[in-house]
Order: structure tokens, then C-alpha cells, then sequence
């Protein structure tokens, strides 16, 4: 039971042609023409020739971040103007604020101690010290307050009292 080799035979392509001597030839060349005009042209790397790819890299976006106005190098005739910075950047506080901080400071408070207990400061703390306390008796006068407003509510309620003193036993 064998199949017939005539449907065989139909699906097999046909016998490939050979070529001539001349036809090869002729292939030979036009692949040499074309491997010869492969690459860039004579004389590009020393022109700095633009070829299609570096066209192509002027038209992409700058990655880089920043400014890109060009900046002046070596020495310039005008002169460059520069900010002025603020001389402290604490915040302006109210005379009141200000005291209230003042009185309220640690280290002050330890220096202060560290004077009454007999304790000698060295010149810079001394300093400091003493430019924090003028400090507070330039708010005090500014808003109207002295140290002696506690000494003098005293005397007057010595004095009321021994008034009573006077009138009650009378």
C-alpha cells in the first residue's frame, strides 16, 4: 500500500538554478560598491562634519538643571552687586517678649548664681552677662517698669499698716 509519488513530487520546490561565471561576477562587484561607500565621508573627524546623529542631539532638551545664562569668566569691569543679608535673622520681638526671654534664660540664670556664690567668671562670660543685663534694663525702661516697684508696694503696706496701728488704737 504504497502512496503515489506523483503528489510527492508537486509539493517539493523546484531545482534551484544555477548561476553563470558572469551573473556572479556581476553580484560581486555591486556588494564591493556598496562596501565602498559604507562610513563617513573623507576628512569628517577633522572637519567636525554634522552628520544626521548629531543633528539630532542639538534638538534634545538640556537634562541639565539649573540656569543656563552664561556666566562671565576671568575679570569683569563692573562691579557685582551683591544682597545684603540682614544682620540677625532672629526675629523682631516685642520689648515684652524679649524680656520675658530674657528673664527666663538658663544660662543666665546659672551665671547669676554662679556670681552670688562667689564664683569668678571668665572675661567672655562676664561679658556676655553683663551686655544680657544691660540689655534688660533697656527693656525695663522702655516699658515703664524698675526694680524697685517691689520694694516700694512693701514700704507703702508698712506704712498703711502702722497708720492702722496709729487710728485703730486710738
Amino acid at each position: 500500500m504504497k502512496k503515489p509519488t506523483s503528489a510527492a513530487g508537486a509539493k517539493r520546490p523546484a531545482k534551484a538554478r544555477r548561476k553563470t561565471r558572469e551573473e556572479l561576477n556581476q553580484e560581486a562587484r555591486d556588494r564591493k560598491r556598496d562596501k565602498k561607500h559604507r562610513g563617513h565621508a573623507a576628512g569628517s573627524r577633522a572637519s567636525g562634519g554634522t552628520s544626521g546623529a548629531s543633528a539630532k542631539n542639538k534638538q534634545q532638551k538640556d537634562p541639565r538643571i539649573g540656569s543656563k545664562t552664561p556666566v562671565p569668566l576671568g575679570v569683569t569691569d563692573a562691579p557685582v552687586t551683591r544682597q545684603h543679608k540682614p544682620k540677625s535673622e532672629k526675629p523682631m520681638l516685642s520689648p515684652q517678649a524679649e524680656l520675658d526671654m530674657l528673664e527666663n534664660d538658663e544660662r543666665l540664670d546659672a551665671l547669676l548664681e554662679r556670681l552670688e556664690e562667689g564664683e569668678a567668671l571668665n572675661a567672655e562670660e562676664q561679658s556676655w552677662v553683663d551686655a544680657k543685663l544691660d540689655r534688660i534694663d533697656e527693656l525695663m525702661q522702655q516699658l515703664g517698669l524698675s526694680y524697685d516697684d517691689e520694694d516700694e508696694d512693701e514700704e507703702e503696706e508698712k506704712q498703711e499698716d502702722m497708720m492702722r496701728l496709729l487710728k485703730g488704737g486710738n
